[in-house]
Parts: structure tokens; sequence; C-alpha cells
């Protein structure tokens, strides 16, 4: 397999060139290592940096804290918040307001969340000070995992977006905390030793099209496709999403190879356009070969090494409500490991993942001391941990060292862009310790994401019992068919209320029964006391499958991006709020079968 590059070489699939590196890994590694060693002493050190810089600002001077900057003073003087705490005043940092609110230096940007659940995006301060963290743990994950999926030069097929900024009243950038980053000069200028190049020129990152910007990075990663070394996206849901997409234009990304011009149909942006056509010649030969891997593969299994066959690895956040891609992603990545992204949020970055050979479900992050100055709400399940425990009742947080391992916390963080003992609605089990630091595995979003009454569900509850009663779907269809998504909804429009399950299958039509007996093992999966107790007395009613048409959540996404939302932080909700009214039209209006429960009687 060749390709070829607007000056007409040609280069085989394998030739590897060296890249020149100041970055030694050794020594980062080296430096990790002893600040682990006295995790209490740095966190310390962390949290009195954090108020030394910004004791004097408005939120920390109405509590009193009077610049004080111990552990204890500062527990007793700042309560734990959300989000809605906060909000007044970073909407007044928006609105053009300069004085120090949250922050001592100024507020560069904003950064914004996906807003995929409530169907409202939140507002968070970014400066400069979460780059250069940012990179800290960037640098620490590349240390680890170059050590065991070693890459020396080559380039990286990167399936990522970059948002459409506008600016808030008061003159400041508001977009996504990754397109602050991938805007930045210092970032740009950092991760060149850690990051190789993409293989997209930037004018497709940042096309105004998410669709003519997922054909081009296929397109473009076909053409140096010898020298793609890693496969990466942002979250597993864009991985799939863009092997799905190939699966229906392959040909066509052929025909462009063969004739050495992007189709007019698919990339119409002039800049994305001129940007993509200066990488392309007539190349029939590798036109040729991609067909040849394409018509070759059962499935499209393994597609991933068949057309990259020199990357190492497979590298995006695979945890959450991103587990349930796992089982089609190592679909295309055939045997290529999955590496698990770092642990962040739209707020900032908690840990790193420094054992990258480990596969997604024992995936584990290491909190890195420095960046911010850690706590954790201990929380307690009624079946030892299996589900997700509810974090409205809060009991009093512990620091980063007085963890447990076993027992799964709230996290909770104090940074340098503002936010103070900020409950950041993650729900992490500690795995085990790295010298004096915990390793943290993602449980799940610790918001409750199905309630009526007493009952108490998480995604993960969701999860769970959509897993169950997909074995009965796979096990009694004739051919292969499988849930390729599901959210559900709290229904409240009539009494009493009951939970809803929104499915898309792989094929259009299901046996009636068989989806009738799917039904009732959904509702016989939510395992909560609260919720078996509620069922039985009819304070809930009978749960509800609705079954949609082929490509309905496509157009949940499409709805999401028509509102100027980023692709890179799309995840499917879960559970679509009752608030979401816009994504409960789409799937009222896209059910094609609707059953209801007879578990209960």
């Amino acid at each position: 397999m060749k390709h070829s590059s607007s000056s007409g070489k040609t280069m085989m699939l394998g030739k590897k060139t060296k890249k020149k590196s100041e970055f030694n890994g050794e020594e980062v590694i080296a430096e990790f290592e002893r600040l682990t060693l006295d995790a209490a002493a740095v966190q310390r050190e962390t949290l009195r940096r954090i108020l030394d810089e910004n004791g004097a600002v408005e939120y920390l001077q109405r509590l009193g804290l009077a610049g004080r900057t111990d552990p204890a003073a500062f527990r007793a003087c700042v309560p734990l918040v959300t989000h809605g705490d906060l909000e007044p005043y970073i909407g007044r940092i928006a609105d053009g307001d300069t004085s120090p609110v949250l922050t001592a230096k100024p507020v560069t940007a904003i950064s914004l969340s996906s807003g995929t659940t409530q169907g409202k995006r939140k507002y968070l301060p970014f400066n400069d000070e979460l780059i250069k963290l940012t990179m800290h743990v960037y640098r620490t994950s590349f240390a680890f995992r170059n050590r065991v999926f070693p890459v020396d030069g080559g380039k990286a097929l990167q399936f990522v977006y970059g948002s459409r900024p506008f600016t808030t009243k008061g003159g400041l950038t508001a977009t996504t905390a990754t397109t602050n980053l991938y805007r930045n000069e210092e970032y740009k200028a950092a991760v060149r030793d850690i990051q190789l190049p993409r293989c997209s020129p930037d004018e497709v990152i940042f096309g105004p099209d998410f669709a003519e910007s997922l054909y081009c990075h296929l397109l473009c990663g076909l053409l140096f496709a010898g020298e793609v070394r890693a496969v990466f996206t942002m979250f597993g849901h864009n991985l799939a999403l863009a092997f799905e997409t190939l699966e229906r234009v392959w040909e066509e990304l052929c025909h462009d190879i063969r004739r050495g011009a992007p189709s007019p149909a698919r990339v119409t942006d002039p800049a994305v356009r001129r940007a993509v056509s200066a990488l392309l010649a007539p190349n029939p030969a590798l036109a040729d070969e991609v067909a040849r891997r394409c018509a070759g593969l059962r499935n499209w299994y393994g597609v991933i090494p068949a057309l990259w066959p020199n990357a190492r690895y497979v590298h995006t956040i695979v945890t959450g409500s991103m587990e349930n891609y796992v089982r089609k992603l190592r679909h295309y990545a055939g045997g290529l490991p999955l590496v698990a992204m770092d642990y962040g949020a739209s707020e900032g970055m908690v840990g790193a993942n420094l054992e990258p050979e480990m596969p997604p479900e024992s995936a584990t992050f290491t909190v890195l001391r420095n960046i911010a100055y850690f706590e954790f709400i201990p929380l307690k399940t009624s079946d030892g941990g299996e589900t997700c425990p509810d974090t409205s009742y809060a009991e009093e947080p512990v620091s980063l060292t007085e963890v447990t391992v076993g027992e799964q916390y709230e996290v909770v963080r104090t940074t340098f862009a503002g936010l103070y003992r900020y409950r950041l609605g993650d729900v992490v089990k500690v795995a085990r310790f790295y010298n004096s630091t915990p390793k943290l595995k993602f449980a799940c979003r610790g918001m409750l994401t199905l309630s009526l009454n007493v009952d108490r569900n998480s995604e993960q509850d969701v999860q769970l019992a959509v897993d169950g009663a997909a074995k009965i779907l796979a096990a009694a269809a004739a051919e292969r068919l499988e849930v390729l998504d599901y959210t559900s909804h709290a229904d409240v429009s009539s009494d009493p209320g009951h939970y809803v399950i929104f499915w898309e299958l792989s094929a259009a039509e299901a046996d009636d029964d068989v989806l009738q007996s799917c039904c009732d093992e959904l509702d016989r999966g939510f395992v909560d006391a609260g919720y078996m107790s509620s069922r039985k007395t009819n304070a809930i009613g009978p749960l509800e499958l609705r079954v949609l048409q082929p490509g309905t959540f496509r157009k949940v996404m499409d709805n999401y991006l028509s509102l100027r939302a980023p692709v890179n932080q799309f995840k499917l909700p879960q559970c679509v709020a009752g608030s979401n009214s816009s994504v409960l039209r789409i799937l009222s209006s896209s059910t094609v079968k609707v059953l209801f429960s007879t578990a209960y009687g």
C-alpha cells in the first residue's frame, strides 16, 4: 500500500522518518515519582500557591478567608459548591467585569461544557494557567505511554474538530476547552515534542461543517496510511462514528485518491478544499489497494490495522458513558490496543493513565497532585459498590491521601482558574495507590439520572439494565441484532410517572414477543430498592420501551451541532432531562414501536 504527496513522490507503507525531540520521557517519569512520594506535602503546597495568588479575590474575601492558606482554615471558611453556586460570578466575568472576581490573573476565555444532558451548556473560566497544567498531565501520560508503545516519527490519524467560538457580552471568546487549547500558540508549541503531526491540516479541524471535516480526516488518513502510528479522537463515540462513515463512503474516498482531487459534493468549503487538494495527486495504485483491503474485510472487523498497518494503538476516552462503545471499537481495531485517554472534564484535568497497556475496563487514573487541590466526598451504595451511589447526601470530604482503597468518592477540586471546593459530580473508586497518590477508577457521573420519588438510578444503573435486556435480544434473533445506542427519560406527564428507555437497533424489524421480553427485563434490571418498592405499590408506572427509527441518534447529534455545539464534546446523554425539549421531540417523532412492561403484573 502506497501513498502519494503533492510533490509526486511515492512512499512505501511503513517507511519511518526520524523525529528530533527534546522531550525526555524518563526524566518526566523520575520527576513524577519524586512528587508522588509525599503527596500530602505537595497538596498543601498546591493549595498555598492557589490561595496566595487568589486570596484577595472578591469570592474568597466575602467568605472571610482573610489571607489564610492552610487546609483547615480553607475548609472552615469555604463551602462545597456546584456550578450553580458560582454561575453568578462567572456570568459577571463573561459580561465584562474585569475586577478580581474569582481569580487574580485575568480570565482569557470562557470554556463551555457539552450540555448534552440538561440541554444547557455551563460557562467556565479559562486562563493561561490551565494550559500549563493540562500540558503537565499530557507530558506525564505520554512519557508512560511511549514507554509501553514507543513511537519514533510518523503521524497520527486524529479525528478532532474545533468548535465555532462566539464572543460574550464582555468580549471574551467562548468555546470548548479543547478548542481553547487547539487555538493557543503556547499550547501548539508545547505539544510538538509529545504529539505526532496530524494527517489533516488545520483547515480541516476548524472547518465549518462536521460531515465535511470527518470525510477529509478519512481522506487525509488514507493518503498518509503508511506513516500513521496512532489513531486518536476525544470520545469513543466519535471514533465509532468515523468508521461507520468509512463503511458508507470508502468507494468515494478511493475515487478521490484515484483522480487526485476531493469530491466536489463532499468538500465544498474553499479553505478546506484548498488545504486537502494540496495533499493530493492522482494515485490509482493507492486507490486500488484501499479498495482491495476494504472489500476483503468481513463486517469491517479489523479495518484500522488493515488500512493503517503501522498504527500501534487507538487512543480515546472509553470510560463512563463511552464504555458503551468499547465493543464496537474493538471490532474496528481488531487486535490493536485500545488506550484509555487521561481523566479530565471541562473544569480541568484530574489524573493521567500510567498503565496504557491495561484494557479500558481496567483503566485507572493517577491523580497529579500539583495541578489542583483535591478533596473526596465519601459515598456509600446499598449493594457493596455494584451501582453508582447517590451524591445528594454529602459527608465531610477527606484529603487526597486519606482515601481508602475500594471505597467510592465524589471528586472535589480547587483550581488555579477560580473554582474553589467545586463538586465535579464524578464518582470514582480508589483502585490502589501509586506511592502515596491514589489511582482512581471512573465509576459514573454522580448526578441522579432517573428519579421520580424515592428511586435513585444513575447512568451506570441504566447501562446495566440495558446490557441485561440486550442479551435477550441478541440470543433470540435469528440474525445479528443489537442495540446500537440508547437513552432514557423520567416521564412525569402522566400519573404515576414512569421510566422510558429509547432503543435504536441494528435492524428495523424485531419480533414483538422478543421486544416485550426485553422490556420486562429492563424493568426488572433496575434493582434500586426505592424503584422496586415503588413499582410494587404502583407509585411508579410500568417501564416503557420505545424502538426508534434507524438514524435517530444521528438526528440528535445534528440537532446538537445546529446549536453551534462541538462534535468533540458530543456525548449521547444516557438520560434526557425534561428541560431538553428539542431532543425529546426528536425521540418522540422517531418512535416506531412502543411497549410497556408487564414485569410487576
